[in-house]
């Protein structure tokens, strides 16, 4: 699944560039913003195969983007990654079209893993969730 074209999000610069140069290491080609209004632009004139959208950035955070990038590209997958896990705004990202949430410091095997895993399935949404409830 190599040459997935893919947008990563990240208000921390270095981290940013870190992850890019590794993704790109692995065969995927990475655009970066460096917050969700710039995300939004490069989103407008180009097609991401895969989101990975930090959850807290200043100005418009993680879920805001993600609302916002998948009323845009509804086909795009997306990932969120945050430095604390919140079961809330868990269950608000994945209501909103997140596939998967991964905490930070994320290994680069897991991020990759979650890009192909995500863009493989060939589903335009995540997975219900769990309910509970009988079908």
């Amino acid at each position: 699944m190599s040459h997935l074209k893919v947008l990563l999000v990240d208000d921390e610069l270095d981290y940013l560039e870190l992850m890019s140069k590794r993704l790109t290491k692995r065969g995927f080609v990475v655009t970066t913003a460096s917050g969700g209004e710039e995300a939004l632009r490069l989103a407008a004139d180009n097609t991401f195969d895969a989101a990975v959208l930090d959850m807290k950035m200043p100005g418009m955070n993680g879920l805001e983007c993600l609302r916002r990038l998948k009323e845009m590209r509804p086909l795009i997958h997306c990932i969120i990654l945050t430095g604390h896990a919140d079961l809330s705004d868990t269950a608000t990202g994945f209501a909103l079209g997140a596939f998967e949430y991964l905490v930070k410091p994320v290994h680069i095997d897991e991020l990759v893993e979650a890009i192909v895993n995500v863009c493989s399935c060939g589903c335009l949404q995540p997975p219900p969730a769990m309910s509970g409830a009988a079908p």
